[in-house]
């Protein structure tokens, strides 16, 4: 069973954080709509998202993964 652990974000040195959404951007499968978006762009997008709240950092400590989510299932996940 996953163990979530919330990560905020504006407590991680900001050159991490940047590196961090620049993996989670160049990810096999992430979809961002009709249009293809740099990967400045889709930083820049992840950043904000996660600054206003609607995405979330979570870190895994059993599989000593991380992942974005949004808000509401990042809530969910953290219950259990």
């Amino acid at each position: 069973m996953a163990n979530f652990v919330a990560v905020p974000v504006d407590r991680l040195d900001s050159a991490i954080l940047q590196a961090l959404l620049e993996e989670f951007a160049s990810r096999d499968g992430t979809d961002y709509g009709r249009y293809e978006l740099t990967l400045e762009q889709k930083v820049a997008d992840l950043s904000t998202q996660l600054h206003s709240g609607h995405l979330q950092l979570l870190y895994d400590s059993d599989s000593e993964q991380w992942d974005l989510v949004p808000r509401e299932e990042a809530a969910n996940l953290l219950e259990y």
